[in-house]
């Protein structure tokens, strides 16, 4: 106990005071401010040095003028009227303790960071398991970089979970709706990959809309097939119809001893197809009749008998 209160006033007597620690992400500027509500103690000399001990600004109270290191130049503004620093487009060498002192006839530190420049986290990725086959429930992942959460999106939700790293690093997961959302974060920045459920996989829909499905499908084959058979039918029946309109029948009423000569003459030498038919008559009796069907369906009898 004892100990602890020589190592307290060794504290307060020589000014130094805890770290402060800031982070800052790679390319951004970081300021660093005296934060202190107390007048600053007199001095010839204010500085700005680094864990190495090297002046990166140092001001002098009797010149009013400031110095800046030759690494620095460029790098750092130094303000002297509140006496903050600002480091510009911080790169993760700038990380490590800065310390603001006061010199006169005894140096007083004012504050100390430490500084930790962090670079931006990637963009997460939401992607389907390679596992996964649909009509399953919905089977994914969640990508973070290091940091992995597989979950399944069933019905119209999935559970939501979060995983922290060693680094700090954050990935989150949630879904709302028939959004999934994947958030990935460290102290410095986040990102994150929405995408709606039906753009990441195919939601399990039920055996009965999948059979629905199915069937539409199997419809959609047979569109084509009726078209094609239809056609047939309309061409086939146009071709009939024509060939019935050449078409002329002959009747002969025949005896069986005297053949209808003069008939079978005037078939031969008529233009258009013709039938005979030859029915047995009482002997040296002959009758023949001849109906043709022309072109314009009138019905012509021709009537020989012998």
């Amino acid at each position: 106990m004892a100990l602890r209160l020589l190592l307290s006033c060794i504290l307060l007597t020589t000014g130094f005071s805890a770290e402060i620690s800031m982070l800052v992400q790679t390319g951004a500027s970081l300021q660093l401010d005296i934060r202190t509500q107390e007048k600053l103690p007199d001095f010839d000399d204010f500085s700005w040095k680094n864990e190495k001990s090297e002046n990166i600004a140092k001001y002098s109270s009797e010149s009013k003028k400031v110095k800046l290191h030759d690494s620095y130049k460029n790098r750092v503004d130094f303000n002297n009227k509140s006496f903050s620093l600002t480091l510009k487009d911080t790169q993760k060498t700038d990380s490590g303790v800065y310390t603001a002192i006061a010199s006169g006839q005894s140096d007083n530190n004012i504050v100390t960071y430490r500084v930790s420049v962090i670079d931006a986290v990637e963009s997460p990725v939401l992607a389907v398991n390679s596992s996964w086959s649909s009509p399953d429930p919905c089977s994914f992942t969640c990508n973070g970089r290091y940091i992995i959460i597989s979950s399944i999106y069933n019905s119209s939700s999935c559970s939501p979970e979060e995983v922290t790293s060693s680094d700090n690093h954050i990935l989150r997961l949630n879904c709302s709706g028939d959004s999934i959302m994947c958030n990935y974060s460290n102290p410095v920045s986040w990102k994150n990959d929405t995408k709606k459920v039906n753009e990441l996989c195919t939601v399990n829909q039920g055996p009965e809309r999948l059979q629905a499905k199915e069937a539409s499908l199997h419809l959609l084959w047979l569109i084509p097939v009726c078209l094609f058979t239809i056609g047939s039918l309309v061409v086939f029946g146009k071709l009939k119809k024509g060939a019935q309109k050449n078409e002329q029948t002959i009747y002969a009423e025949v005896d069986d001893n005297n053949k209808p000569q003069k008939s079978l003459e005037m078939l031969k030498k008529s233009e258009n197809p013709q039938t005979v038919y030859d029915t047995a008559k009482d002997p040296g009796q002959t009758d023949v009749t001849i109906h043709t069907t022309p072109n314009d369906d009138h019905m012509n009898q021709v009537n020989v008998k012998q």
